[in-house]
């Protein structure tokens, strides 16, 4: 069957926004003396940002109730001021014009808000890309469930097996595999050295590879089967 989309994720995807994430809350936890755990961090990526909550495991480390929600507002604020200075990753524009050279259609798939997506999309001149975005609260389950890529592929009428998620979290990998897709993995430097699980292909950033050979490679292999 012909590949007939492209579905991206966005968070550590199109934008680095996970490392702002992840050097924000170092900032914090180093005023209290606390080391982050990163496995521990790394392996919530790709989950809605209600999942997990760094506060609950600074508190723990210090045994004490802290100031959270002042907390919170500072690890936000130097968070968003750190990911609105982050480039588009390499190769992202670059697989969004020849996906529409090649006349695929191009959906995003995201734990995030919508104002996130749409505002760091507009920033960079990338919405115009987009046949559908899905973010947190459009569909009932966020990911690991496959409920947001399902959402992207039914309104663009595209068969999951004709589709390729394009993810940089496991998380966000075992959503696309139970949807019934391609996935190729791009891992981002918070989650480089987690297990992908069953993906078609792993590459080191989309510019290690030119869509139309990506596209092939994944055609003439057998598709990785992954969580029902």
């Amino acid at each position: 069957m012909a590949i007939e989309a492209l579905v991206f994720d966005f968070d550590g995807l199109i934008v680095d926004t996970e490392g702002p994430d992840r050097q924000a809350w170092r900032e914090v936890y180093a005023q209290y003396g606390v080391s982050m755990d990163e496995a521990e961090w790394a392996a919530s990526v790709g989950t809605p940002s209600c999942a997990y909550d760094p506060c609950d495991y600074l508190e723990a480390a210090m045994g004490a109730p802290l100031p959270r929600e002042q907390i919170r507002r500072e690890a936000q604020n130097r968070f968003h001021a750190l990911a609105i200075e982050q480039p588009i990753m390499p190769g992202v524009r670059e697989y969004l014009q020849g996906a529409r050279e090649m006349g695929l259609s191009v959906g995003l798939a995201s734990s995030a808000t919508r104002d996130w997506v749409d505002m760091h999309l507009s920033r960079r001149g990338l919405t115009p890309f987009f046949d559908c975005v899905r973010c947190f609260g459009d569909v009932l389950a966020g990911k690991p469930n496959p409920g947001l890529y399902l959402s992207v592929l039914d309104h663009l009428g595209v068969a999951p097996k004709a589709a390729v998620a394009l993810e940089d979290s496991p998380i966000g990998a075992r959503a696309a595999k139970s949807a019934g897709m391609y996935c190729v993995a791009v891992p981002n430097p918070v989650t480089a050295f987690l297990d992908f699980g069953p993906v078609d292909l792993r590459l080191p950033s989309l510019e290690s590879m030119p869509l139309p050979e990506l596209l092939e490679k994944l055609v003439q292999a057998e598709p990785v089967e992954g969580d029902c």
